[in-house]
């Protein structure tokens, strides 16, 4: 049966998702970042608003690349150790050398820490130096899930090295699509690629209500022009119940 995973920024977006029949959501902040670990509060909020679906929370100190100092690595287990307390139901991790390949030592760090969680590995795997490798040192560290686009900008243009991903791990890992994940092209990626989860956003830009006497942008991109950018009910139902 297909699984899927929503991201989601706030309570709002995790409730629909919910209501929709997601099965999990990644929870995080500043999408346009792409994807930042929430804030106490927010993370605290959904584990107590959710009632049925899976809560998994990204673990990523900052933007920019993967390769992370000591200082970093700390402050990442903080925040596991946080989600574990509180009763989230995974995290999101991942951590890179300077080389491109598997920081194995500040994942086995955070892994530990995790103490139970589901853990899935994110999509820092797309830009490492050997993906083979690297899905061996992902399973050897004992992941869940590995979330990728297959090494390309969606999972879409990287189906058929998802598809390999698919074969290499043979059943020791999920391999989980993401990226670019939506109700026209879910159950041909399906078909391509045997994954059973995959991870959307399931989003659209919605008119951003606040008042605002001039027309100034606080946002990088376009999207911050009176727009926000918001998973839909409606997206969601489509990506769980294959309805186009």
């Amino acid at each position: 049966m297909r699984k899927i995973e929503i991201c989601c920024s706030s309570l709002e977006e995790v409730l629909e998702a919910e209501r929709a029949g997601a099965y999990r959501v990644e929870l995080c902040s500043a999408l346009a970042l792409g994807g930042l670990t929430p804030s106490y509060g927010v993370i605290r909020s959904v584990v107590e608003a959710v009632k049925t679906i899976k809560v998994n929370v990204l673990i990523r100190v900052r933007e920019g690349g993967f390769c992370y100092n000591e200082e970093e690595i700390d402050a990442m287990c903080r925040d596991i150790e946080f989600c574990r307390e509180v009763g989230v139901d995974g995290v999101v991790i991942g951590a890179l050398t300077a080389e491109g390949n598997i920081d194995i030592e500040a994942c086995r760090r955070m892994k530990a820490v995790a103490q139970g969680m589901s853990v899935t590995f994110h999509r820092a795997f797309d830009v490492c130096s050997d993906c083979e490798r690297a899905l061996e040192d992902i399973i050897s560290l004992g992941c869940d899930r590995l979330l990728t686009s297959g090494m390309e900008q969606d999972a879409e243009q990287g189906v058929k090295h998802i598809a390999e991903l698919v074969e290499q791990a043979a059943g020791r890992i999920i391999i989980m699509p993401g990226a670019g994940i939506r109700p026209n092209n879910i159950a041909w990626i399906e078909k391509m690629t045997a994954a059973t989860e995959f991870h959307s956003t399931a989003a659209a830009n919605v008119p951003d209500q606040a008042f605002a006497t001039k027309k100034l942008s606080f946002a990088a991109d376009a999207c911050g022009m009176g727009m926000l950018r918001r998973s839909q009910y409606e997206i969601i139902s489509e990506l769980v119940n294959d309805v186009l």
